[in-house]
């Protein structure tokens, strides 16, 4: 908890310091997907972002959804912090920490993670670890690559793989693998994302827990540009 109030100050003491770097997106989607698992039960989520960035390449955010795990917790919020930069133009890297915290305050589910992952144009990949996922006192490693390919008419498509390990999976098991394949738009302020979602994780055995599904998005981050104002 301590670490957890000195990234919250740290996030307030960055936004205070220059308002002009400060940006706030708002995000409405028919089920809140974490490397392939609802975090809703498959219902729609309202999520929320407030992000700060540096041209040094320091940036420190936090983000909050609804959540539904069938406990009571009721919200997650997210508490990050990082540094981008470039090896050369086009290929940059990037290294950061992320606390994930819920509400009513729930200590069995509270964690961080650290992650450190590389970009190269469309292209992008990232190694997350935690010695402590979902509170299960358990170590894991979640390894995803992504690309985002821009395609006529301002539409976009939409790449994603994944593979989570880990011995606090309970019924999953120790590891799957996600995968997501969707199609991006933007219309004035607003970016709308289509996608499909699967993993292979055992329906039978972990009772319907990462099943495929399609799910549709809605965000708009502010401020906005002054074509749409």
């Amino acid at each position: 908890m301590r670490s957890l109030k000195l990234l919250g100050a740290g996030l307030l003491l960055a936004a205070g310091a220059s308002q002009a770097q400060v940006t706030a997106t708002v995000t409405g989607t028919t089920d809140y997907d974490f490397r392939g698992i609802s975090q809703t039960l498959e219902d729609p989520a309202l999520q929320a972002s407030v992000d700060w960035a540096d041209e040094s390449g320091l940036y420190v955010g936090a983000w909050a959804s609804n959540v539904d795990f069938g406990t009571e917790a009721d919200y997650e919020v997210d508490l990050y912090a990082g540094f981008t930069g470039e090896f050369q133009e086009g290929f940059g890297w990037d290294l950061g920490f992320v606390y994930y915290y819920y509400l009513p305050d729930d200590d069995n589910f509270e964690y961080a993670e650290i992650y450190g992952g590389v970009t190269y144009q469309m292209f992008d990949a990232k190694l997350w670890y935690s010695n402590d996922y979902a509170g299960t006192d358990e170590s894991s490693f979640y390894v995803e690559a992504n690309a985002n390919v821009d395609l006529v008419e301002g539409f976009g498509l939409l790449l994603h793989a994944g593979h989570t390990m880990s011995d606090g999976l309970g019924a999953i098991g120790d590891d799957y693998t996600d995968w997501a394949v969707g199609v991006t738009k933007s219309f004035a302020n607003f970016d709308f994302e289509l996608k499909y979602v699967d993993t292979n994780i055992d329906q039978d055995q972990a009772g319907d827990v990462g099943d495929g599904r399609a799910i549709l998005s809605v965000s708009t981050t502010f401020p906005w540009g002054a074509d749409g104002e």
